[in-house]
């Protein structure tokens, strides 16, 4: 049996967070990271984005799409708001699959379009990278200010964020200036419109270099890089087994052969993502009454417009400063109650979703627009997992309760003639007069399966530092662990909350 001081299931941004503070604060500890998925990149974790060639990148993007069964094609965002009224199997992005491709048990889903991608670096191979920090009732208040703001700082810095790289395009301060004389009247001082927060960084020949897990990782993210760390691909965990307030060990497959291996460890992290975190925690009866519930996901509207005329030509035609003639991405921030929706308008090149083709329109000169809003956190929004049933992986299986509340869908309605208002500054409609309401799931930003808590009163599963009520040495990670109802985007806020985790697990391993 071999042992590890440290244990990390998951090797997202989340548990590279884990990996890389961890062996930079415990400097005798060893660290084991293990993946279900494979390393579908000779570097640890890359951005696929990164990938200059376009096969090279499709390749890697389906082997991270799981089995094969549950590969879907690449739809427009049109085209899957239309799907949820047809063929649900076709909500996959490029890179993830489906919890199920069973069409009868997708019709049943509360949340068709939840998706997982499998392999090593996890949804940091896929992300588009905006890390806006949230607004004021999307925190958690029982986190102290001072805390928080180091442990966002801290993320910013792994995560490398920052709001110019796509600085120098005219067309991109007129679209700007029309966002800032729309809102800004509704924003506070230090939440005006601005450009979206990324994690990217500029290159000097012009091209952004995008952020991964590899980068959260840093040395680790080399073969080989240093004899405390191991990271073992297509490895799943399948039960941690535990005695009395402590995991002691852990069951890992080798997916290709089959081979099982029990691990030693004394710190056990489990960062698999907001479905199969709490998967394998009821894999192995750790079931806490809040365990999967609680289940939020933004309520997230869709449109794209060609922009006017006169904003291209005030600017004298567009100046790119990159090559694939990106714009850059805007934030219109979330700022309850005076504009309680978190707006997003950017270039359709550094979309997660694509336009239908043959639209008549120059793709340099359209950007997609998404508007979110909070979602009512209730119980009864769940995951449930199956007693009997296995999912392709040989784990529970998983079935989603999920439902949208009048009050949820009277938010989407004002969100969406928000967006409209700025869409009619900005330019001609697309595909749709109106804003789309996209199929729940389509985000991938699930939050509150794991949620933390600041008391262990059962409506949460782990404490402020991320630890699992009643254990000593078990850790949960990911944008399920966040407990607010949130309308911008979670993996700063994740990584933050890892972060301010690994400050307590510093001071007390």
């Amino acid at each position: 049996m071999t042992h590890f001081n440290v244990l990390i299931v998951g090797s997202g941004p989340v548990g590279s967070t884990y990996a890389r503070l961890l062996w930079e604060q415990l400097p005798r500890a060893s660290i084991l990271q293990v993946d279900a998925g494979p390393q579908i990149t000779a570097r640890a974790g890359i951005n696929l984005k990164n990938i200059p060639d376009g096969a090279e990148r499709v390749a890697a993007q389906v082997r991270s799409q799981g089995p094969t069964q549950y590969v879907y094609p690449n739809l427009s965002i049109h085209e899957r708001a239309m799907a949820v009224h047809g063929q649900r199997s076709k909500l996959a992005r490029p890179g993830t699959h489906l919890i199920t491709n069973n069409e009868t048990e997708l019709e049943r889903s509360g949340m068709p379009a939840a998706a997982m991608s499998t392999n090593v670096g996890g949804m940091g191979a896929h992300w588009t990278c905006a890390c806006p920090r949230p607004g004021n009732t999307e925190t958690v208040d029982f986190i102290s200010t001072e805390d928080l703001n180091l442990a966002f700082a801290k993320a910013e810095e792994l995560l490398c964020v920052s709001t110019e790289v796509f600085r120098g395009s005219a067309e991109g301060e007129a679209i700007h200036k029309t966002l800032s004389d729309l809102f800004d009247s509704k924003l506070p001082a230090h939440r005006k419109v601005q450009r979206m927060p990324l994690a990217c960084r500029p290159c000097t020949d012009g091209d952004p270099i995008w952020t991964g897990a590899d980068t959260v990782l840093g040395p680790l993210a080399e073969p080989n890089a240093n004899d405390r760390y191991k990271l073992r691909s297509q490895t799943i965990c399948r039960r941690l087994l535990t005695h009395g307030d402590r995991v002691t060990r852990a069951v890992m497959e080798h997916l290709p052969t089959g081979a099982r291996e029990e691990i030693q460890a004394d710190l056990v992290i489990v960062a698999a993502d907001a479905l199969r975190t709490p998967q394998l925690l009821w894999a192995s009866d750790i079931r806490l009454p809040a365990l999967g519930h609680y289940l939020n996901d933004h309520l997230w509207t869709f449109s794209a417009v060609a922009l006017h005329p006169h904003l291209i030509s005030s600017s004298g035609g567009s100046r790119y400063r990159s090559p694939d003639n990106t714009i850059g991405i805007f934030q219109v921030p979330f700022h309850a109650p005076a504009h309680p929706y978190h707006g997003q308008v950017m270039h359709m090149d550094v979309s997660p979703v694509k336009l239908d083709g043959g639209a008549p329109y120059d793709p340099k000169h359209v950007v997609g627009m998404g508007w979110s809003c909070q979602k009512q956190i209730r119980f009864e929004d769940c995951i449930q997992f199956s007693k009997t049933e296995l999912d392709y992986f040989g784990m529970p299986k998983m079935h989603i309760e999920y439902e949208l509340t009048p009050s949820d869908r009277r938010d989407i309605a004002e969100a969406a003639k928000e967006q409209a208002r700025a869409g009619t500054a900005l330019g001609t409609p697309v595909f749709s007069d109106e804003p789309l309401l996209v199929p729940p799931g389509t985000s991938l930003h699930y939050q509150g399966s794991v949620r933390m808590g600041a008391a262990n009163d059962g409506q949460s599963v782990c404490d402020s530092h991320s630890r699992v009520w009643g254990f000593r040495n078990l850790y949960v990670g990911g944008n399920g662990v966040i407990p607010t109802a949130t309308a911008c985007n979670p993996t700063l806020t994740s990584v933050a909350l890892a972060a301010h985790a690994c400050r307590e697990i510093e001071e007390n391993f």
